[in-house]
């Protein structure tokens, strides 16, 4: 299987621009994904897509691959899709496309494995990932992006509200009475698909909850989930790095 990792990386941040410049113990953090990304042996290409002159330069100064996209971008779905539509004009074609997020320096790269294994089924057609939630603080924070999962391992729903709601018990004790799930913002498509989502309009519960994956739910495209065990971390605020810091 022929697997291209992409790692859309913006410069412009309202919360922390310039963020995969900044240095993370003698590298830049757009780097730090790269080696991560590098050292998965399922991946057969690595690939930067960034809008940024100066991220490219610096990709390219280390030796890694780096393509430009449209600033216009509204995720980096749109921009994985540009990337893979330019290397289709050279002929270069791959069986799966992981997007790897470009804000976690230290993402696992066997997390990236659990998203391949996925596509060992012909069926699937998006896969991410998902970790138990263990914290009633990560369970009421709209910022930690919860999934439930059916019976077969697709997602029904993503939110930034705890689901489901657990009747007859106080909200404080709903961990103790269900397993809740965190969504890992990392997806694989298959090529065909990642072509098809970013045509869909916006959907009303993804302009709801501000969560690009309910678009394709919504319009009747497969998730496939794998647990992972992994932590992960994202850098979003220049605050971010000191718990960074403390992590490793």
């Amino acid at each position: 299987m022929k697997v291209l990792g992409i790692i859309p990386a913006r410069y412009s941040s309202t919360r922390f621009p310039g963020k995969p410049l900044v240095v993370i113990d003698g590298k830049s953090m757009i780097r730090r994904v790269c080696e991560q990304a590098m050292s998965c042996p399922g991946l057969s290409e690595v690939i930067v897509a960034t809008d940024d002159s100066s991220i490219e330069a610096h990709v390219k100064g280390f030796g890694g691959r780096a393509i430009m996209t449209s600033t216009h971008h509204k995720s980096g779905t749109e921009r994985c899709s540009e990337v893979y539509e330019k290397l289709l004009q050279g002929s270069t074609e791959y069986d799966v496309v992981v997007n790897i997020q470009g804000d976690e320096p230290y993402i696992h790269p066997g997390q990236i494995e659990q998203i391949i294994s996925c596509f060992d089924s012909n069926e699937a057609m998006i896969a991410t990932l998902m970790k138990r939630i263990i914290s009633s603080g990560e369970l009421i924070n709209p910022n930690v992006v919860k999934v439930l999962s059916d019976i077969n391992g697709k997602a029904v729903y993503f939110s930034r509200a705890a689901i489901p709601f657990v009747r007859d018990h106080d909200a404080g004790s709903w961990l103790d009475h269900f397993n809740f799930y965190k969504h890992i913002g990392i997806y694989g498509y298959r090529p065909d698909i990642l072509m098809q989502i970013v045509k869909l309009p916006p959907s009303p519960i993804e302009t709801a909850e501000s969560l690009e994956q309910l678009r394709w739910i919504d319009n009747g495209y497969e998730i496939t989930l794998r647990e992972t065990g992994f932590e992960s971390l994202a850098i979003d605020t220049p605050a971010d790095l000191l718990k960074l810091t403390n992590s490793h």
